[in-house]
């Protein structure tokens, strides 16, 4: 058990959301739970209680009602509030709470100078475009498809698109071409909004010819519109736009028109198209590492209820907050933040390098934007941490209430970093889900204490289980995190898979009818949840499952150690196989004996003789997704000799030119051994 480095103050239930919840469920349902162990047990034993409460406490807005809450709970399949008829962009632009001059967008950036939109404006600008949107032929169900940044023009177009039941998908536009392609090809989307650039710190970024490559492999596109981002002086309506060289122009070549006259005055009126349930919201994507990425639809119910019920019970925002991010519009992240407004939250966003000048950045903006609720990934708070940053003496973070991370596990020398540092009375939420759900299916809750390394809870309505090795679940021991009932934010399907065969095969194939995350986790006797890495990128040593999470704890607080990289070679022979750990050094360091004796050590004291490698070896670069996530997977496919084409998609790394060192010492590894063979 950690530390407990947080506790809930004495009056939590009459200051927060779940407690208004709570004395909700008592006239209105009859109930009343001692604790949150109660609470959650309740959610995932009555499904069609619980989200039924949800949809009720938050007043969601039926054009047509539902028939029932849970018409079919086989999972993969279950079939919730059938007959009912929503739209997503409805509850968001409601912004329960908010008068018309309140504040509800703050954007920053290092693009262009700060914006600020108010709630009346927000809605007028997506009566604009979603009016722009009709003019170009967009209806429900077509795709309407962003190169955007993080940037009020996007969020804008997120909502117009899903207003009109049409299909939104987002791009990062640090993400390349064939990034880009891999994932929209997939979905023909009828519609390309993309800027002409970015700033990432102070280094200006052009993204026309990525643009008009990305055009010309999209032959189900009929409009494009730019946004002068980078160039704000250039022509709005910009004119023919050339295909790069080599590249055939496709049929939406021949020609742009801007966003100013997407967004053109109109006497339109702001409607909103009522959908059923499942209807496509959004596409997400999986990180595409080893093959296609995964086309992950969601829908807009169940992205509304999921975000009503997280927002406001678990991270406890509402009128008041302003809730900041750090994301791009390549992780599921900005599709999270970006519904803060469904629950009353002004929303703040951020485009550009979180570290320039320096680290302090991101929080010199919660100061400047009054952020109450901070969140970033693990890495960026670590990265904090290893700086040496304090970031209470650079900012003024007195409106700072709650700080969340995610993105991989946060250790518990990063919970004590944060309390130290950040501030010792807001409460650090750890949460772990993914693209899959768009959600945290374990996270915090502001009745819980806060425990160094752990995530406080399941959240409600998430049925989260550990398995062990033969399919049973298991309390304090590592297990296979698995979730047996139904949520509504599970994927209504992946596009383009009529039979539903891809789907089953993501999450089903393991444990027919229970879904399968991919990530090891222990589950503590109170609820509490350490997750130690993904399950596809086990450490077995001697029939001990070892996750990598620690090893990057102990390894990366190494002063001379910047990042790292473990993979485990089983021995096809039953013996212990190899555990080779890879590091990035500070700048100038070389790796040589003391080093490794020094490394060696550290992982026997504070884990165990197991953890200790065979081998460690120097790498000018650990190879990560876009969203910044290690590719353990990949790294042990090129050292077992799966060449890198077939190993990992280059396309969808922010590195790929980190793949080259593992290739070449995977190489020099198969000569030593026909060597010593021959």
């Amino acid at each position: 058990m950690g530390d407990v480095l947080w506790t809930p103050p004495a009056d939590v239930l009459q200051r927060s959301r779940i407690g208004d919840y709570l004395r909700w469920l008592r006239p209105r349902r009859g109930l009343e739970f001692r604790n949150y162990a109660g609470l959650w047990q309740w959610s995932v034993t009555d499904l069609p209680a619980f989200w039924g409460s949800v949809w009720e406490h938050f007043d969601v807005i039926a054009h047509t009602p539902p028939t029932g809450v849970l018409a079919d709970a086989t999972m993969p399949g279950a079939r919730w509030f059938p007959g009912a008829t929503l739209n997503y962009a409805e509850h968001v632009l409601r912004m329960p709470g908010l008068a018309d001059d309140d504040p509800v967008v703050l954007a920053y950036g290092q693009t262009r100078a700060p914006q600020t939109l108010t709630a009346a404006q927000l809605r007028e600008q997506v009566r604009r475009v979603a009016a722009g949107l009709r003019r170009l032929g967009v209806t429900a169900g077509d795709r309407v498809a962003g190169y955007a940044p993080n940037i009020p023009e996007t969020y804008v177009l997120m909502l117009a698109t899903t207003s009109l039941g049409a299909v939104f998908s987002s791009c990062a536009p640090e993400f390349g071409t064939r990034s880009v392609t891999d994932r929209w090809q997939q979905i023909e989307p009828t519609v390309l909004v993309a800027v002409d650039g970015y700033r990432y710190g102070d280094k200006p970024v052009d993204r026309r010819a990525e643009v008009a490559a990305i055009r010309a492999a999209l032959p189900s596109l009929r409009h494009t519109v730019t946004i002068p981002y980078l160039d704000p002086a250039s022509p709005d309506a910009p004119g023919p736009v050339a295909a790069p060289s080599g590249v055939a122009p496709g049929p939406a070549a021949d020609g742009a028109i801007g966003w100013a006259e997407l967004a053109a005055a109109t006497d339109e009126p702001l409607t909103f198209t009522p959908v059923p349930f499942d209807h496509p919201l959004y596409v997400l994507y999986s990180s595409g590492t080893t093959g296609l990425p995964k086309p992950i639809v969601h829908g807009h119910g169940g992205i509304l209820l999921e975000h009503l019920k997280m927002l406001a019970l678990h991270h406890d925002l509402g009128p008041g907050d302003r809730f900041f991010w750090f994301t791009t519009t390549g992780w599921m992240m900005w599709n999270f933040l970006v519904s803060g407004p469904a629950v009353g939250a002004a929303i703040v966003l951020f485009d550009g390098n979180p570290g320039h000048p320096d680290l302090g950045e991101l929080w010199r903006l919660a100061e400047a934007s009054g952020t109450t609720y901070f969140g970033a990934s693990a890495p960026y708070l670590l990265a904090c941490r290893k700086a040496g940053l304090v970031p209470k003496d650079v900012a003024d973070l007195s409106a700072l209430r709650g700080v969340g991370s995610t993105g991989a596990p946060l250790p518990a020398e990063g919970f004590a970093w944060v309390y130290a540092n950040v501030g010792d009375r807001l409460q650090l939420q750890s949460l772990s889900g993914g693209t899959d759900v768009c959600t945290g299916f374990v996270g915090g809750v502001p009745t819980l204490p806060v425990h160094a390394g752990e995530i406080a809870c399941r959240a409600l309505g998430a049925k989260v289980e550990a398995r062990s090795a033969d399919g049973t679940p298991v309390v304090g021991e590592l297990g296979e995190l698995v979730i047996t009932a139904p949520m509504p934010s599970m994927p209504v399907g992946f596009w383009n898979d009529p039979d539903g065969a891809r789907y089953r095969e993501a999450y089903f194939d393991v444990y027919p009818g229970v879904w399968r995350h991919g990530d090891w986790i222990t589950i503590n006797e109170r609820g509490g949840c350490v997750i130690t890495g993904r399950s596809d990128a086990t450490l077995n040593r001697g029939g001990v499952r070892l996750g990598t999470a620690e090893f990057y704890s102990v390894v990366e607080s190494l002063d001379e150690v910047v990042d790292s990289v473990v993979v485990h070679l089983e021995d096809d022979e039953g013996g212990a196989g190899e555990l080779l750990l890879f590091v990035v050094l500070a700048e100038g360091l070389t790796l040589d004996d003391e080093l490794r004796k020094k490394v060696a050590r550290e992982l026997r004291t504070a884990l165990s003789p197991r953890h200790v490698p065979d081998e460690i070896h120097q790498v000018r670069a650990v190879p990560r997704t876009l969203s910044a996530k290690k590719l353990e997977v990949p790294v042990k496919k090129i050292l077992t000799g799966v060449p890198v084409d077939r190993a990992a998609a280059t396309g969808a790394l922010a590195n790929p030119e980190s793949l080259t060192a593992f290739t070449a010492f995977a190489q020099r590894r198969a000569r030593d051994e026909d060597t010593s063979v021959g």
